[in-house]
């Protein structure tokens, strides 16, 4: 990990979702509260329960946030991209970190001090909206998945996590194409069971042909008909 108070060249804070529109004299106060530093592959940007309270911009890379039980069972809340945040939850209340926030590839990240983001979100109140406006994107993620875990069977959460990736994949026709494809283990700390559970139903899904393994991808081929299938059980 190499830290740096500069922002990388190209690497500026208006590609971070909740500053995008701000004026350059704002994105440049801003960034001068900011740290800018690299993480590797496999590095640990934020740990459970940590007492820090600094707030992580995702200015390139990729990342996951997931929380690990004392016997090693990995549960992953969501994957990062550029422009998203992490740790605002511990710089808006103080409280120990919720969950990890690990470098799945290498990452360019930002982090500012608590007392810094409170108090861009009194003095700007478009970033506080943008912010409010995630945490209740996060909130109703985190509902559906409280349901889906608690009123579905295994194979159909197995199948509203693919129809998750799908959507958000480019679409190729009737299909989409999620590349490079997630692993079963991937999939299975997602929605709360193991491997071999979304290996049974992944196989399924093979066999009636709305799914086909494309060497490192996977090909959604009917988004239509997985959604009906996910429906049927969710009636969203």
């Amino acid at each position: 990990m190499r830290d740096s108070k500069e922002p990388h060249a190209s690497k500026a804070l208006d590609t971070i979702a909740v500053f995008k529109g701000l004026p350059p004299s704002t994105l440049t106060r801003i960034e001068e509260r900011c740290r800018w530093r690299r993480y590797e592959a496999g590095e640990s940007i934020i740990d459970y329960l940590d007492a820090s309270d600094d707030v992580f911009f995702l200015m390139a890379g990729e990342a996951r946030v997931s929380i690990y039980s004392l016997d090693g069972k990995v549960v992953t809340f969501s994957d990062l991209g550029p422009g998203d945040l992490s740790g605002e939850m511990a710089a808006i209340d103080g409280d120990p970190r919720s969950a990890s926030m690990e470098a799945r590839t290498p990452c360019v990240v930002a982090s500012m001090p608590a007392v810094a983001f409170r108090e861009i979100l009194q003095s700007e109140p478009a970033v506080t909206l943008s912010v409010l406006r995630y945490l209740v994107s996060k909130i109703r993620t985190l509902t559906r998945r409280v349901y889906e875990f608690s009123a579905l069977a295994v194979g159909n959460r197995v199948q509203a996590e693919v129809l998750r990736l799908a959507r958000l994949a480019p679409k190729d026709g009737k299909g989409a194409r999620i590349a490079p494809a997630p692993t079963h283990h991937d999939i299975a700390s997602r929605v709360s069971t193991h491997r071999e559970a979304v290996t049974r139903e992944l196989n399924r899904l093979s066999r009636m042909g709305i799914i086909e393994r494309q060497g490192r991808a996977l090909h959604v081929k009917d988004i239509d008909r997985l959604a009906a299938m996910v429906h049927d059980v969710t009636g969203e």
